[in-house]
């Protein structure tokens, strides 16, 4: 009884295939917005890079013709360097983004959807292994177990509580589009 419980609620993890579509649609163009997004970045912090070289740059050449002293030069050439370091450093964090989450994300949502069908064929070591993994802290009272999911989980689950409650009253899935779900903005990102 206690087994059968355990895969019902992780049966509750699953979207169907037309809601796990849609989802790998917005994943797509959220990682598409992503990218141009990191894309613009790099570009503008590139160029504030190259804008504080031609400054030391120029600066140098006016140290050389007098123009310019050398404690002066020595000051704003190393306040511009750390500048140029603090702007290698934004470079190299933009650059070593994670790009496959996009793809991550479609396989953990279709994982969480084969959860309860994966987890009745498993030897009883490797359910409590799965257990583990996808539920926390979970609360038996009254007979009736109450599960605690982990992170994304937990995120996963009210999502599809949300298609299913859309779904089962009937609401036509264009509308699914249009709602809101717990995992993102009005612009299709992420949230926290």
């Amino acid at each position: 009884m206690l087994e059968q419980k355990f895969a019902e609620i992780l049966g509750s993890l699953s979207f169907d295939e037309e809601v796990l579509d849609w989802i790998r649609g917005a994943l797509l163009q959220i990682h598409v917005d992503e990218t141009r997004f990191r894309e613009e970045a790099l570009g503008r912090l590139r160029a504030d890079y190259d804008r504080l070289q031609r400054r030391i740059d120029a600066m140098y050449v006016d140290k050389l013709d007098g123009k310019v002293g050398d404690r002066f030069f020595d000051q704003k050439s190393a306040e511009w360097r750390e500048e140029q370091q603090a702007i290698k450093r934004a470079l190299e964090g933009h650059e070593r983004a994670n790009q496959s989450y996009m793809e991550d994300g479609v396989r953990l949502l279709e994982l969480a959807s084969r959860a309860s069908k994966l987890f009745q064929q498993q030897p009883a070591s490797e359910k409590r292994r799965v257990l583990d993994f996808v539920l926390s802290n979970c609360t038996w009272k009254d007979g009736e177990l109450t599960p605690v999911f982990r992170q994304p989980f937990d995120i996963i689950a009210d999502g599809a509580a949300v298609c299913g409650a859309l779904t089962t009253a009937g609401t036509p899935f264009d509308a699914l589009s249009q709602s809101k779900l717990p995992w993102q903005d009005s612009n299709l990102r992420p949230s926290g």
